[in-house]
């Protein structure tokens, strides 16, 4: 289990939730219709439902609806989430009953950003294929998997981070020389200085009018 310095926000999961029980709205710039595969193309696709939203240079789907169907996207694919954004060549999405319930997500790589609660730093993940889980919160991260915050690092050729119970957990395959790798960064010097008490010697005090200077030592 990974340190708490890499952890997301917990109100990520609950604005997913709220978000799933939303009418989902499709733009796009064309659309077409392929008899022989029975299947849907869309250029310049712009889908969202909420605050999720996917949007990708083109898509297609099983079905039109979304009680039961599939879609992939493919092209400089955009999938944006509340508080975080992922970005990817290709990403597949389940839908059941109205509701994204899974995606599939590849890239070279597959980059993931997203922001905590109280945290100035933006924290980023990327690996080859992530696995998002969205009824759970849990999204797997395999094939070079990188979670960087600041200057601090987990690298493993497979991560799981669970939103929800705002965990991170890394496994090595245990093939050749793969490892977990946790790399902490120190502060830059210059915060470090900037944090330092001020040792910088009182300027001579002046002395009142009418009142003797004080004592110069002359070195005698």
């Amino acid at each position: 289990i990974v340190p708490a310095l890499l952890l997301a926000a917990p109100y990520v999961a609950t604005a997913q939730v709220d978000d799933l029980r939303l009418p989902v709205i499709i733009d796009a710039d064309r659309t077409d219709y392929d008899g022989k595969t029975s299947m849907l193309q869309f250029t310049g696709l712009r889908l969202t439902q909420g605050s999720i939203g996917i949007q990708a240079d083109v898509a297609h789907a099983s079905r039109m609806d979304f009680d039961d169907s599939v879609w992939e996207f493919r092209g400089n694919v955009v999938f944006d989430l509340d508080g975080g954004r992922i970005t990817c060549d290709s990403a597949d999405l389940r839908f059941s009953d109205f509701q994204l319930l899974e995606a599939q997500i590849s890239g070279t790589p597959a980059t993931f950003r997203f922001q905590r609660t109280g945290n100035e730093e933006a924290t980023y993940a990327e690996a080859g294929t992530l696995a998002y889980d969205v009824t759970n919160g849990i999204i797997e991260f395999s094939g070079g998997a990188t979670i960087t915050e600041g200057g601090n690092q987990i690298s493993s050729d497979s991560l799981v981070y669970n939103i929800r119970e705002q965990r991170i957990n890394a496994a090595a395959t245990g093939n050749g020389g793969d490892r977990v790798t946790v790399t902490y960064t120190p502060p830059p010097s210059g915060e470090a200085a900037a944090q330092a008490p001020d040792t910088t010697p009182d300027e001579p005090i002046e002395p009142s009018p009418g009142e003797p200077a004080p004592d110069q030592d002359d070195g005698e």
